[in-house]
């Protein structure tokens, strides 16, 4: 008998649409028929749930986007939000004027040119709103120009005005690095910003976004209501792209790319909610069909690596800070921990919190593997005269554990330290002690993207490093000769039983002393023992 059941129903084939690559105006995504990410039932919580907010994301991250989305909810631009989650819980029907204010654009040198450049967007505003500066008010008067914009914003459209800031804090961070300039910068975005505490009644909805989170005290000048949603778990997602967004929006994109691939890569930034990747990244993913850096490539941190190496970091450590949230929420022009730095920045997140009375406690860790292998790439290229060498050496040390070649590894290893200067040694406190040479070989093998394992704890100690690659584990523990006996690296790992661990994996275990010499600046030991699947010798 044959069946009467209607066959499947064909999948409806996927379609691909454009690419958002630098869009920021929600409009042209919208009319143009990109991909689009909703965030708008997010930025209606916002809305609906306060007044004046704060939010800190790296750079690229989609950040100037969620501005103008905000602009267009309260222009009543319904048009553009049919089919999104605002669509339905928006009020259409009121219209309030929205005065917005980007210092995303070019570099100011001073603080000449910042009070010009706001000259310049307060008149842009003016313009757009139609109302004029009174003539008895001159207009290099910047904090009365600004409070008298939003109030007459308010008296002629009967709403009360909506203040956006994109890049709050772009003039600061350009000039970071001399902090006269830096701090110039500062008092000449106070003087605008200490506007929006008298302004109160004047204006329904504040949102300011940058990079950085600068102290209220030194920037705000009382502004206390401000709440900052950068550590909000509801609001983790904010910007940038889900798994789910991925997997369900971008699904047209996945075909002939690797799933997991793409998380190692790109996901895992975190601020105590759902993880995201940087849109940035996936969109020149997609584009390309090539996994590269993308958005570590963008902005060479020479700031960063400077401080890192000013402030003598260990490397490891960069992959399991720990740190107050007081920390790493706020710092000022002349008090910069690098923790907070590496933490606003985007090149570390948040792994996991304790919570103490009246503490929260964070350890950070990197956000995925583009930031692991590209930051620990930069800081090996710092360390030498030629930085151009790091590429060379790097691709040589794939081929050699691909070959299993030892001496290799030592010639190698021993080559990069001679091209150190001397002058970084005189410098730095570390270069006696086995944790600057540890940095070193740690930030080699993260540079490679290789699956790493610091301080691995054994029921009888701490296996300084712990390298699983290509069905292979190598164990290496680092001495400085100075220190100890010689020869003791390798002996310890034999004494400690260090190798128990990983017999069962049923891979070869090669164990690797390295020991240095603090005169010598250079590596005087390079013991090796391999042994077989089963723990034999």
């Amino acid at each position: 008998m044959a069946s009467t059941q209607s066959p499947p129903a064909p999948c409806a084939p996927l379609v691909r649409r454009k690419l958002p690559i630098g869009i920021q105006t929600f409009r042209e995504i919208r009319e143009e028929g990109y991909y689009y990410v909703d965030k708008s039932s997010l930025a209606v919580d916002l809305v609906d749930s306060g007044k004046y907010y704060f939010l800190s994301r790296p750079r690229r991250f989609g950040k100037s986007l969620l501005i103008d989305t905000f602009r267009e909810l309260f222009d009543a631009s319904q048009e553009l939000f049919t089919g999104l989650a605002a669509e339905t819980r928006w009020d259409w029907g009121k219209k309030h004027p929205v005065i917005r204010i980007s210092f995303s654009d070019g570099v100011l040198q001073n603080r000449a040119e910042l009070d010009q450049r706001i000259r310049g967007i307060l008149r842009i505003n003016r313009e757009t709103l139609g109302v004029q500066r009174p003539a008895d008010l001159p207009e290099n008067d910047i904090a009365g120009n600004f409070a008298d914009l939003i109030r007459q914003a308010h008296q002629k459209f009967g709403q009360r005005a909506v203040v956006l800031i994109d890049e709050y804090d772009k003039p600061i961070l350009d000039n970071i690095t001399h902090s006269p300039v830096a701090l110039e910068m500062r008092e000449g975005l106070k003087n605008l910003y200490s506007v929006l505490k008298g302004a109160d009644e004047h204006l329904k909805f504040v949102f300011l976004t940058g990079v950085s989170k600068f102290s209220k005290v030194s920037l705000f000048s009382g502004l206390n209501n401000l709440i900052d949603i950068t550590l909000d778990k509801r609001y983790s997602a904010l910007c940038g792209y889900t798994d789910a967004d991925v997997d369900s929006v971008f699904a047209p994109e996945l075909p002939g790319l690797d799933r997991e691939e793409i998380r190692r890569w790109y996901n895992g930034y975190n601020w105590l909610g759902t993880s995201v990747y940087n849109p940035f990244d996936l969109l020149l993913l997609f584009d390309s069909r090539e996994f590269r850096a993308y958005w570590f490539e963008t902005g060479t941190p020479t700031f960063l690596v400077k401080l890192l190496a000013q402030r003598q970091q260990f490397t490891p450590d960069l992959a399991r800070i720990v740190a107050p949230e007081a920390l790493l929420s706020t710092f000022d022009v002349d008090n910069i921990p690098p923790e907070a730095l590496l933490f606003q920045a985007g090149y570390l997140t948040v792994d996991h919190v304790r919570r103490l009375p009246g503490l929260m406690q964070i350890t950070l860790r990197y956000p995925n593997l583009e930031v692991r292998t590209s930051l620990n790439a930069v800081l090996l290229q710092h360390l030498t005269d030629n930085p151009a060498q790091y590429s060379v050496h790097a691709a040589h040390l794939y081929d050699l554990l691909l070959a299993h070649d030892f001496a290799g590894m030592q010639t190698l290893f021993h080559a990069f330290y001679a091209t150190i200067p001397h002058d970084w040694y005189r410098n730095n406190e570390l270069s006696g002690f086995e944790g600057y040479y540890a940095s070193i070989f740690y930030s080699y093998f993260a540079a490679l993207g290789l699956d790493i394992r610091l301080e691995d704890t054994t029921n009888k100690g701490r296996i300084d490093m712990a390298v699983l690659f290509n069905a292979n584990v190598y164990l290496f523990e680092f001495k400085v000769v100075e220190l100890v006996p010689e020869g003791r690296a390798l002996q310890q790992i034999l004494d400690k039983g260090y190798a128990d661990k990983y017999k069962g994996r049923g891979e070869p275990v090669h164990l690797i002393g390295v020991e240095f010499s603090k005169a010598s600046r250079n590596i005087v030991g390079f013991e090796v023992l391999t042994l077989a699947p089963g723990g034999a010798a």
